[in-house]
């Protein structure tokens, strides 16, 4: 099990002045087009609190910028949360303290997971086993059953940089299963990839949650996710703005599939943005994101400063 309890991260953007917004700065000689800026503290996720049981296969969904991508990121152990924190446990239920032991009992794969294009991918997964205090013969075992489970027979011994981008995406995903986790966090792990691939991933998640591993992952395909999630949560602006079975989310919004439903939801969540003026801080943060945000490379810095390693495992 995994648990998100008050988590949020804070980020520092770039905006424009308010002479800027307002049109009223004027160009000078000496600095013609000049912009004048200015720093703001927000939150990519503000305050989240949640659990993913074991068996269990949760979706997030969100539009783009809602704060999916550092939610899973804190949740992996590869970025430190501003406020709260993240409890795993293990088979009896008992809290895992150990960062390093943490980390061991989960399996990550992001969207831009770098993996060594001059090895083959049996190279690859056995160096990581390697990684992972795992013994020779138990690691060849388990290259050779999850090459079966992820069809990879193939090309197994294909150099990376060679292999097509659903073969590539396998390959990570088998990067995440030599080391035997609990609990599987995937970032848009379909994103691009032709059907054959795609549905070759999504059946290799329902066997996780059938041998009771814990998966959670975001996704922009909601057909993808109403077919495969026991429960969906949907983000935006850093917040949980709607959560239950795909089934529930549908009754809640009159709709007949998670798509239609996700639009129903995101409408009025601008119903209420627009109606609320700039009565709270967080409506100022929406607004300037929408309008008047000039991002700067602040946040990626930040990321890759926090990170403990996307090569992990």
């Amino acid at each position: 099990m995994i648990q998100a309890e008050n988590l949020c991260k804070v980020f520092e953007r770039t905006v424009l002045s308010d002479e800027e917004k307002n049109g009223k700065k004027k160009s000078t000689l000496s600095g013609i087009g000049a912009k004048k800026s200015k720093k703001e503290s927000f939150y990519a996720v503000d305050h989240i609190s949640f659990t993913v049981e074991q068996g269990e296969i949760v979706g997030i969904r969100g539009p783009n910028g809602a704060g999916k991508t550092t939610l899973l990121r804190m949740l992996g152990s590869l970025m430190n949360p501003t406020e709260g924190q993240v409890t795993v446990t293990d088979e009896n239920g008992d809290r895992i303290t150990d960062s390093v032991e943490q980390k061991r009992r989960i399996g990550y794969l992001s969207g831009n997971t770098k993996l060594y294009h001059r090895l083959s991918v049996r190279e690859m997964l056995m160096m990581l086993a390697e990684i992972y205090g795992i013994e020779k013969s138990e690691a060849e075992k388990r290259v050779e059953e999850i090459s079966k489970v992820l069809d990879m027979s193939e090309f197994l011994d294909n150099r990376i940089e060679r292999l097509s981008t659903g073969q590539t995406q396998r390959a990570s995903i088998a990067r995440c299963l030599i080391h035997e986790p609990d609990i599987y966090i995937f970032d848009e792990p379909t994103l691009g990839l032709d059907i054959l691939s795609a549905d070759a991933i999504v059946g290799f998640m329902k066997t996780r949650k059938e041998a009771g591993k814990t998966v959670l992952y975001s996704t922009h395909y909601l057909e993808e996710a109403q077919f495969l999630c026991d429960r969906v949560l949907m983000i935006n602006h850093g917040n949980i703005v709607c959560e239950g079975s795909p089934k529930e989310i549908m009754e809640r919004t009159d709709t007949e599939n998670l798509r239609d439903a996700f639009h129903v939801i995101m409408a009025k969540e601008t119903e209420t943005s627009d109606g609320a003026g700039n009565s709270t801080q967080d409506d100022k943060n929406s607004e300037s994101s929408a309008d008047t945000v000039e991002m700067t490379d602040t946040i990626e810095k930040t990321n890759e400063t926090e990170k403990s390693g996307e090569e992990q495992s």
